[in-house]
């Protein structure tokens, strides 16, 4: 589900403003969509497709975003685009300006991200949505896959409090289908840290969706990729009812 590549800013800005009904950006769409609770600073690390589409969305609702590259300084049309609640900056600024840190990036980075920041992230909610594919991050996806996603990310980064969470759901019909009238679009959860699980709801809700707890870390393996409970775009009802909850 997760692309790398950087999200192009004319499919970026029309796809954002069908989410948000062709409101206008900044102001005008943050006072239409609200949020759910206290603003929160969210760090973004692997701001490309879908952590850019994501912490968008999150802006608009009035949290605080940072988000991440080693080159800040090309994330500029996506800062633009995305308001005035964003900036740009280093993986490690978005490790230490977090509450939340969404993770969003090839699977095979995360031993790096552990010995490079995980430190930073001890006590925090951190939203992984970063897929293991064995044909691109190797045998170290092997391992994940078989453990569940969240079971390893949870190994990789010890003493966080890590929820899968939007891993699901491909960046443009994320930016499309937000906030959308009728039955949301389900994003399916799994934690063991009730108050994360709790804020991360409240973030998927943030963003548009409507959040479905699947179960404790070990239960993502139920919607990792290239299983039934990934990529299917479905209401909560419907979702729900593929996983047998």
């Amino acid at each position: 589900m997760n692309n790398s590549k950087g999200i192009n800013r004319r499919d970026f800005n029309r796809l954002l403003l069908l989410s948000a009904g062709a409101l206008t950006l900044g102001a005008p769409l943050q006072s239409a969509l609200g949020q759910t609770g206290r603003s929160l600073r969210i760090g973004i690390i692997g701001a490309g497709n879908i952590g850019g589409a994501i912490g968008t969305l999150w802006a608009a609702a009035g949290h605080e975003i940072l988000f991440s590259s080693r080159n800040p300084d090309e994330l500029a049309p996506l800062v633009e685009e995305a308001g005035e609640n964003t900036r740009a900056g280093t993986p490690q600024e978005a490790a230490e300006f977090g509450e939340v840190v969404f993770l969003a990036l090839p699977y095979s980075a995360m031993p790096q991200i552990a010995r490079d920041y995980g430190a930073m992230m001890q006590g925090k909610v951190v939203m992984d949505c970063s897929n293991p594919s064995v044909n691109r991050d190797g045998d170290m996806a092997a391992d994940a896959v078989a453990k569940g996603s969240g079971v390893a990310t949870q190994e990789y980064l010890p003493g966080t409090r890590v929820v899968r969470a939007f891993g699901t759901i491909n960046f443009r019909f994320a930016l499309a289908n937000a906030h959308r009238e009728g039955d949301r679009i389900a994003i399916p959860i799994a934690g063991d840290d009730a108050e994360a699980v709790q804020i991360a709801s409240n973030l998927v809700i943030d963003a548009g969706f409507e959040p479905v707890l699947v179960g404790g870390l070990e239960t993502s393996r139920l919607f990792d990729i290239g299983t039934s409970g990934s990529g299917t775009n479905t209401t909560a009802a419907e979702l729900r009812g593929i996983l047998d909850l």
